[in-house]
């Protein structure tokens, strides 16, 4: 497994297995899959709400605890300083361990500086490997680090073909922040499967469009997180350390970049308020 080392110096894999949209009562399962299947760094969150069966199936794996990478993330209604350690106490508990490897305000709302200097300290304390952030704008990231002590380790942001981030992973470079995917695979929008791009490059290389992806975006130093429910899906998207794209290949990719988002604008006043006010009982 290809790793990378954060700006702290704890290694993080280069490729995991995120949970988002995965049911609690299929979670376990399918974690149990991933695992089997050789992933070892997971992704959940507080607000996927199965953190729980997450840590049903790291328990039952046998796996040691320092083989593996989990990282889960503080939503919106439980920043601040005092919110933000019961919180962290929560998803330690629900996950069954005593420390977590990555730790990510899940969205740039709220008490941000509250939650940060609350996540500082449990950096410090060990509970918290690595502490960093998610959907963050170049903006609000920048202006995290320059009035805090530790600069974030992470930036999880949406990252795929349609939408490449080439800019903010700059920024990130020069400020020591790793970028990491979610949604690498677009959830399939813009019909990426079936693109005859991707296609044609998958086929000269005997992959599917999905491995193309993937090794696109490890070829640039994205930490990627794929989702699946399907054990050869898991496996497939596990394959992409065996070959490598051509520079040419890269280019020809970075032609499908939008420039836009596919998902939501975290700059737009209805999705500020709309994932501001969400609560964490309301969310499945």
């Amino acid at each position: 497994m290809e790793t990378t080392t954060l700006n702290n110096g704890v290694e993080m894999p280069m490729l995991g297995f995120g949970v988002y949209q995965i049911p609690p009562d299929e979670t376990e399962r399918a974690v149990a899959d991933a695992l089997a299947a050789g992933y070892r760094l997971l992704d959940t969150a507080a607000a996927y709400r199965n953190e729980d069966a997450v840590g049903r199936a790291i328990k039952s794996s046998g796996i040691p605890r320092g083989d593996l990478f989990v990282t889960t993330k503080l939503w919106v209604e439980d920043t601040g300083e005092e919110n933000t350690r019961r919180a962290v106490d929560t998803s330690l508990r629900r996950l069954g361990l005593d420390h977590l490897d990555l730790y990510l305000i899940h969205q740039p709302y709220g008490d941000v500086y509250g939650s940060w200097r609350a996540m500082e300290a449990l950096n410090r304390d060990g509970l918290l490997r690595a502490i960093g952030v998610s959907n963050f704008t170049p903006d609000r990231l920048v202006d995290l680090i320059d009035h805090n002590r530790v600069v974030p380790a992470v930036n999880q942001i949406e990252t795929h073909p349609f939408f490449q981030r080439t800019a903010d992973q700059r920024l990130m470079v020069e400020r020591g922040v790793q970028i990491e995917s979610w949604g690498p695979l677009a959830e399939g929008r813009n019909n990426l499967f079936t693109d005859p791009l991707l296609r044609e490059i998958a086929d000269g290389h005997g992959k599917s469009v999905a491995q193309v992806v993937l090794r696109w975006l490890l070829q640039r130093r994205v930490v990627v997180i794929p989702k699946s429910v399907r054990p050869d899906r898991m496996a497939e998207n596990f394959a992409v350390f065996d070959f490598t794209l051509t520079d040419a290949e890269m280019a020809r990719i970075a032609t499908l970049d939008t420039g836009g988002s596919l998902f939501l604008d975290h700059r737009d006043p209805d999705v500020v308020s709309a994932i501001g006010n969400a609560r964490l009982a309301d969310l499945h």
